[in-house]
C-alpha cells in the first residue's frame, strides 16, 4: 500500500502546468534574505538553536578565505582545471571557469562580504563582473563558457557553470538596493539564466548532458530555480515540480533502496538530493500536524495520511505531504550513516557538495538533528584541511579552489540559519 502511495504521488505531480512569462515591470518585490538557497519571510527559531560558530571552525574558515583570495585570477575568476589534469593543484595554472567562480563568490557572501562591504568586497566585485559577463554574452540556447572538459563539467554536467552562476546571482540580489543599476542588471541576468536552465531540463526534470554524478547538477538546478522564484523572477512551475519529483524518485522510503545510477553509483550523492527536495514539504507536514494536535483534532503528532486529513487537508495534499515527510526522514537517516558518508571511498568535490546539501536541508526542515550533524561535519572537515588553509579532493573533483569554497560554505551554514529556516516556510 505504501509503495502504491509513493507511486501515485510521483505520477500525480508530473502532470501539465502553466508557463509563467517574465514580467519586467513587476515592482515592489518584498526583499528577502538568501544565501545559496533561501526564501520567504521571517520565522521564529523553533527546535533549531542558533549558536556561535566554534572558534576552531571560524579559524579554519578564515584560513580558507585567505587562501582563496590569493588564488583569484586577474580576470576576477577562479578555476578548477581540466578533467585530464586532476593532479594540478596550483590555482594559477588553470583558467577561470564560471562554476568554480560562482562557488567561491557564494562562500564570500555567506561569510560576510558583499559588493559594498566586508574584507573581500573587491574580490567579490571582480568575480561578479566575471559571472555577469558570462551570462550576458551567452546565446540563450547555449553554454555560458567556451571551456570544455573541466573537472566540474565532467563530474557534475555540462550545464553546471550556468546552474551555479544563476544561483550565485540570485543570492546576490538580496545584497543589492532594489532599483539600482546593479540590481537591475543582476535581475535580468538571473531571468536569462533561469530560462536557460529550464531549457536544459528533460521531460522528467533532469538536467541534460549530465556528468559522472549528474544527479547533483539537477539538484542544484532545482535550488537555483526555487530561489529565483522567491525573488519575483518568472519560472516554469511545472518544471520545478518535475525537478523535485526527479530528486525524490532516487530514493524509496519504503524499501530504503537508492537509485544511484545518476549519482555514479554513489549512495551519498543521490540521497542528499532526495533530502533536499523534500525538506520544505516535510516541515510543512509537521506544521499542520502540530497545529491540529494543539486544536484537539488529532491525538498524536505522528505525520501520516489520516492525521493530515483530520488536520484539514484534502486527499491530494495529505498524500503529497505524507510522502515527502517519509522520503525526507528516511533519506536523511541514510545520508547521515557512516557508510554513506564515505561516498566514493574518500573525499572529492562531490562528497563536499553532498555534505553541503544535507546540512542546508536539515536547517530548512528545522530538524533537531542539525547541531549533531554540524558537530560531526566540523570535526570531519577540520581534520582534512591542508596546512595552507585549502581543501582538495582525492578523486574526480580534486580542485583545491572548488573544494575549499564548498567546505567554507558548509562550515558557515550557521551564518544563514535564519534565512534557511525561512526557506522552509
Amino acid at each position: 500500500m505504501k509503495s502504491l502511495i509513493l507511486a501515485t504521488f510521483m505520477v500525480s505531480i508530473l502532470g501539465g502546468g502553466i508557463y509563467y512569462k517574465y514580467d519586467s515591470n513587476q515592482a515592489n518585490i518584498e526583499k528577502k534574505k538568501c544565501v545559496f538557497n533561501t526564501i520567504f519571510g521571517e520565522v521564529p527559531l523553533d527546535s533549531l538553536t542558533k549558536f556561535e560558530t566554534p572558534l576552531n571552525a571560524q579559524t579554519s574558515i578564515e584560513d580558507g578565505l585567505n587562501w582563496l583570495q590569493r588564488a583569484q585570477h586577474t580576470d576576477g575568476g577562479w578555476g578548477a582545471g581540466s578533467h585530464q589534469h586532476q593532479q594540478q593543484m596550483d590555482p594559477h595554472k588553470v583558467p577561470s571557469d564560471p562554476a568554480t567562480t560562482a562557488m567561491v563568490a557564494m562562500s564570500l557572501l555567506r561569510t560576510g562580504s558583499d559588493l559594498s562591504k566586508g574584507p573581500f568586497q573587491n574580490q567579490l566585485q571582480h568575480a561578479t563582473t566575471f559571472i555577469l559577463d558570462a551570462i550576458e554574452k551567452a546565446p540563450t540556447g547555449g553554454k555560458i563558457t567556451a571551456l570544455e572538459g573541466t573537472q566540474i563539467q565532467r563530474k557534475l554536467g555540462d550545464n553546471i557553470d550556468l546552474v551555479l552562476s544563476t544561483q550565485y546571482l540570485t543570492n546576490l540580489l538580496d545584497h543589492l538596493e532594489e532599483g539600482s543599476p546593479m540590481h537591475e542588471r543582476t535581475f535580468k541576468a538571473v531571468s536569462k539564466g533561469v530560462d536557460m536552465v529550464e531549457k536544459q531540463m528533460d521531460q522528467n526534470g533532469k538536467i541534460k548532458n549530465a556528468g559522472w554524478a549528474g544527479v547533483l547538477q539537477s539538484a542544484f538546478a532545482s535550488n537555483a530555480i526555487e530561489s529565483a522564484d522567491s525573488k519575483g523572477i518568472a519560472i516554469n512551475k511545472e518544471k520545478l515540480k518535475k525537478s523535485k519529483a526527479y530528486q525524490s524518485s532516487n530514493y524509496d522510503p519504503i524499501s530504503k533502496e537508492v537509485d544511484a545510477k545518476d549519482g555514479a553509483g554513489v549512495v551519498l550523492y543521490s540521497v542528499s538530493g532526495s533530502v533536499r527536495a523534500n525538506a520544505k514539504d516535510s516541515r510543512k507536514a509537521k506544521s499542520f500536524i502540530q497545529k491540529a494536535k494543539a486544536e484537539g483534532k488529532i491525538e498524536s503528532e505522528e505525520v501520516n495520511y489520516d492525521n493530515l486529513l483530520k488536520s484539514g487537508l484534502d486527499e491530494k495534499e495529505a498524500l503529497l505531504l505524507e510522502t515527502a515527510d517519509k522520503v525526507y526522514k528516511s533519506a536523511k537517516q541514510k545520508a547521515m550513516e557512516k557508510e554513506t558518508l564515505k561516498g566514493f571511498g574518500n573525499n572529492g568535490g562531490e562528497e563536499f557538495l553532498s555534505f553541503l546539501q544535507t546540512g542546508e536541508s536539515l536547517v530548512i526542515n528545522n530538524d533537531d538533528k542539525w547541531k549533531e550533524w554540524y558537530d560531526m561535519m566540523t570535526n570531519n572537515l577540520l581534520s582534512i584541511q591542508n596546512k595552507d588553509g585549502s581543501w582538495n579532493g582525492h578523486h574526480c573533483i580534486t580542485s583545491p579552489v572548488f573544494c575549499t569554497a564548498t567546505c567554507i560554505l558548509t562550515l558557515s551554514i550557521n551564518n544563514d540559519i535564519d534565512n534557511l529556516l525561512q526557506r522552509g516556510e
